[in-house]
């Protein structure tokens, strides 16, 4: 059933756009360059919208079938609250791409998405699972063989989780929309983060909510990849690269306090918060606003170099992916080996800031 699913969500990700398009156009949803571009014209935006319905609509019939099979299950619960989070992410960046959001009123929306959702998947697995030691996961089950570690903790140690859980999310969306700035990087970093999340589902809990999330995130993304890499080309806009955030982040959160390794529940991430909070905090040293547009994230840092924008896409997916399976690779091994996992992944996160310079300095001295 599981790659069913994924099918199906790669299906429509690839037929939606035949039908979203003209839409799109009529209203006029048009990417005009700006400081912040990478290209030089006008270019059709919103195309996350197919991503966001091909998302949601497997992600619903997902839950349906996994509640029809089991419904004292709390696996139909994650979903369903991984479903909700990722509608309410794409639907504000559909507000922006259609009226534009007030900067309150859309930090307001992201707080309170994030909140509710990190509350409502802290509350299920606390509520299912109760009290007791955690032993880890029965594989041939998919489900804890106790319970999972969010289940031992006082009260204040939860409400310290979900301000975490808060923080983690509303900011990874805005860090996707920053990102979302050459042909190719919102799409693959869909792909790979997916399936890394599929992968962690697999290979602790032996499949369930996790993988199906994971498998449908990576499919949505995969099936607008052609879409934007071919002539004339079409944009996520907010709309996907909200939901691209929202659907990482609530992903990564959910897998994080149901007992899946941190590294492995994170890795996808540290990549693009290393790259967009490294580059803010060059910005206000060197006296510049952060939130003006500009051109200085190490991805468009390599595309000044000459770069096709699939180039230097493919490099920050190719940090990623290695971020992701350094991560991976903690379900594997002693939690005393995390340590130098996390060095490793650290290690990445500087080597890809210092890729355009390494390249430029040796492009100037040829």
């Amino acid at each position: 059933m599981t790659a069913l699913i994924g099918a199906a969500a790669l299906a429509l990700s690839l037929v939606l756009p035949f039908a979203v398009k003209p839409l799109l156009v009529k209203l006029g949803v048009m990417d005009v360059p700006n400081e912040r571009s990478s290209h030089e014209k006008p270019v059709l935006r919103g195309l996350g919208l197919s991503v966001l319905i091909a998302i949601v609509v497997v992600e619903t019939v997902a839950v349906v079938n996994v509640f029809a099979v089991d419904s004292e299950s709390f696996s139909w619960k994650m979903l369903l609250v991984i479903l909700l989070g990722t509608l309410a992410a794409g639907l504000l960046g559909l507000g922006e791409d259609l009226k534009g959001v007030s900067v309150p009123v859309r930090s307001a929306l992201l707080l309170v998405i994030a909140a509710s959702t990190s509350v409502a998947l802290i509350w299920v697995v606390r509520a299912y699972f109760g009290a007791g030691p955690y032993f880890g996961w029965n594989a041939s089950q998919g489900m804890p063989a106790q319970v999972p570690w969010v289940s031992l903790m006082p009260a204040w140690v939860l409400v310290l989780l979900a301000v975490y859980g808060v923080l983690f999310i509303s900011s990874y969306i805005n860090v996707a929309n920053f990102m979302d700035g050459l042909n190719g990087i919102s799409g693959l970093h869909g792909v790979i983060a997916g399936l890394a999340f599929a992968a962690a589902g697999y290979f602790w809990m032996g499949g369930g909510w996790l993988t199906i999330a994971g498998l449908v995130l990576a499919a949505g993304f995969a099936g607008f990849l052609p879409w934007n890499l071919t002539k004339p080309g079409a944009f996520l806009g907010d709309v996907g690269s909200y939901l691209l955030g929202g659907a990482v982040a609530v992903t990564s959160f959910a897998a994080f306090i149901a007992g899946v390794p941190v590294l492995a529940a994170i890795g996808p991430t540290i990549i693009y918060f290393g790259d967009v909070g490294v580059t803010l905090v060059k910005r206000v040293r060197n006296g510049h606003k952060w939130d003006e547009p500009h051109k200085e994230h190490a991805y468009q840092r390599l595309h000044q170099l000459g770069m096709p924008h699939i180039a230097a896409s493919g490099i920050n997916a190719a940090f990623t992916l290695a971020a992701s399976l350094l991560g991976l690779a903690s379900i594997f091994v002693a939690p005393v080996w995390w340590l130098v996992l996390l060095v490793l992944g650290l290690a990445l996160v500087v080597a890809y800031q210092l890729l355009p310079g390494a390249l430029g300095r040796r492009r100037a001295s040829r």
